[in-house]
């Protein structure tokens, strides 16, 4: 049993609250995030992230993306501090006035904090060690005029923004929740402005209305929008929620059959899509699927069968390696001249099979190994892959620092050519793989040999008692993503024409581990929503995304997202049923003893056997 229970009620479930005074407050808190708050906006100031992004409007002229990097932090951490962990057997404490002063407190001293940084670059010179402390940062935050100026508003907006943040927490969850969405959606409908200039690019005055010449939204387009997200939040959230639960509540041939409309729909909408977009934002499309067949591929490894792989982007490379030495006339000078090049769709075979062979021969030594461990030889294995293609022993077949070049284009026939020249192509070929890709995993996930990576995941002590063969078990997760992988790579080399050692750092694992752990382990839902979300808007690690601006910070940005989704939703943003019970047990359980669900002896409900005979089951 846990010694914690849910916000603002008691043990019995009730809303029993304790009214305070308004500076009735926990000040050691209010002072410990007050500082985190202070630091925070000494970070993002010195990173060089507002003076970078204020050339990216998101309402032209009101507000940049780097004043928004700043102003935000007030907001969260006035949400924040409001947060109380309650005891059984005692009551929360009301909403109310004390919310208020201690989101003003924690805001005022994030100001403080900002007004310090501002005298200190007016009157000292630290450029050396600080390459961003600097008379544009100066500038930026003064607002162009005077320091008294900077320091009042500065003192003033946070202290505003701190009191908005809090005073959340005192508005009926259906007003907060529409509060939330128009925001995202103003943010939203800014970043993707390339995205609906694509797409809607032929109604001018609906352009005009939304967006300034310059970027950015335009006033009357950013009420616009606040008006329509805010009231379809107001009025189809009830309809949303019913439309779920009535698709959640389906079971058999007929949740089949709804399964498989919207799937037609999807389908149909990726088809069409491609056609009504233009070339920068079909080659963020192909991007995104080459990462999304990368992350399906981890997911199995990861997500599934509970296999940390640091070096996944061996496969990766491997496939895209093996694929333009079949297809590439002489990748090397030692490759002989007689030995004409092959066919792409040729080639992809032997890459599939040449992947599964080194997934093989990369898991057979690993396989028994665990946690730390694992992930350190895997990762040795990903960077010994690269390095052999980078080495002079090899450079007669790889081409060594200069990679292999001219790789053709892959051909299908009537069909045509599928190459980078064309995004549209190599975006429909990524699609075809990427449903080949969500069918077999899907499939994998419900099958026998699903259900034992599953059992692994979760104690694969118990898993090796219970019969299963893990070293089996275990190698088909390495050959599998292995497989999936080599999808991606072959498709890479003949997209990009050229591969180089540098194309397969072991950065792109890490930020391939990211979009699964964000998205959600496990679920090939949220490993889409992730690639989508990550590889989307701020790109991979050599590719650019919708956020453009980001390209320094990227890293910076997954790295706090990762912590974040660690700590705070670690199932992910779309989670896994079964994942989430593994990691909320706990939770499950208290949810249980607190409702009376737990076991006792004596045959009532609620101990573990139903009334009518039957055995209740318990979360697991």
């Amino acid at each position: 049993m846990s010694d914690l229970i849910s916000n603002d009620m008691t043990e019995d479930g009730s809303n029993e609250l304790v009214d305070r005074g308004a500076f009735d407050l926990d000040w050691n808190r209010v002072g410990r995030m007050g500082a985190l708050a202070a630091l925070a906006m000494w970070f993002v100031s010195l990173s060089g992230m507002p003076v970078d992004l204020d050339s990216r409007a998101i309402i032209d002229p009101d507000l940049s993306l780097g004043y928004l990097a700043l102003v935000v932090i007030p907001v969260i951490f006035g949400w924040l501090v409001g947060n109380e962990v309650v005891l059984e057997g005692m009551a929360a404490t009301k909403r109310g006035p004390r919310d208020v002063v201690a989101g003003a407190a924690v805001g005022l001293l994030s100001g403080l904090a900002t007004a310090i940084l501002l005298v200190l670059i007016n009157n000292f010179d630290i450029r050396d060690p600080l390459v961003n402390w600097s008379p544009d940062l100066l500038s930026l935050l003064t607002f162009g005029r005077s320091n008294a100026f900077g320091i009042f508003v500065w003192l003033l907006l946070s202290a505003v923004l701190g009191v908005a943040g809090a005073s959340l927490r005192l508005l009926a969850p259906r007003i907060r929740r529409a509060i939330i969405v128009v925001l995202v959606s103003v943010l939203s409908m800014s970043i993707f402005q390339a995205v609906i200039d694509d797409l809607f690019g032929a109604i001018d005055p609906l352009i005009d209305l939304l967006y300034a010449k310059t970027g950015g939204l335009t006033r009357q387009g950013a009420i616009v929008i606040a008006v329509v997200s805010g009231g379809l939040s107001l009025t189809g959230r009830g309809r949303i929620k019913a439309a779920r639960d009535d698709y959640a509540a389906k079971t058999g041939p007929e949740r089949t059959r709804q399964t498989a409309i919207m799937l037609a729909i999807t389908t149909v909408l990726l088809i069409v899509l491609p056609f009504f977009t233009g070339k920068i934002i079909n080659e963020l499309l192909a991007n995104v699927g080459i990462f999304l067949l990368l992350a399906l591929g981890l997911n199995i490894v990861v997500g599934l069968a509970g296999i940390l792989d640091l070096g996944y982007v061996a496969f990766f490379a491997v496939g895209g390696y093996t694929t333009a030495v079949l297809t590439a006339a002489r990748p090397g000078e030692s490759w002989p001249d007689w030995l004409p090049h092959t066919p792409w769709i040729v080639a992809l075979l032997i890459t599939i099979v040449i992947a599964a062979m080194v997934g093989l021969f990369i898991g057979a030594p690993v396989i028994r190994m665990r946690g730390d461990y694992l992930a350190i030889v895997t990762l040795g294995f990903g960077e010994i892959i690269r390095i052999l293609f980078l080495s002079d022993w090899l450079n007669g077949f790889f081409g060594g620092a200069q990679g292999i070049i001219n790789i053709p284009a892959a051909e299908f026939g009537f069909i045509g050519e599928v190459s980078g020249v064309s995004p549209r192509s190599v975006f429909y070929l990524v699609l075809v793989f990427a449903a080949i890709a969500i069918y077999a995993s899907w499939r994998l996930e419900r099958s026998r040999l699903g259900r034992a990576w599953m059992a692994i995941r979760e104690d694969e002590s118990v898993a090796e008692a219970m019969g299963i063969n893990t070293v089996n078990a275990k190698l088909m997760a390495f050959v599998v993503g292995a497989v999936l992988a080599s999808f991606a790579g072959a498709i890479f080399s003949a997209k990009v024409g050229s591969i180089f050692p540098s194309s397969f750092l072991i950065l792109i694992s890490i930020i391939i581990l990211v979009v699964v752990i964000v998205g959600g382990m496990g679920n090939i839902l949220g490993v889409i929503v992730g690639a989508v979300v990550l590889i989307g808007i701020l790109g991979g690690p050599r590719q650019p995304g919708l956020l453009t601006e980001f390209s320094e910070y990227k890293l910076l940005i997954y790295g706090a997202l990762l912590i974040w989704m660690m700590l705070q939703r670690p199932e992910g943003l779309v989670p896994n049923v079964r994942r989430s019970r593994e990691l909320h047990q706990e939770e499950f359980l208290q949810d249980a003893w607190l409702k009376g669900e737990v076991d006792h002896d004596d045959g009532t409900p609620g101990d573990g056997v139903d009334p009518d005979g039957g055995t209740e089951v318990a979360p697991a």
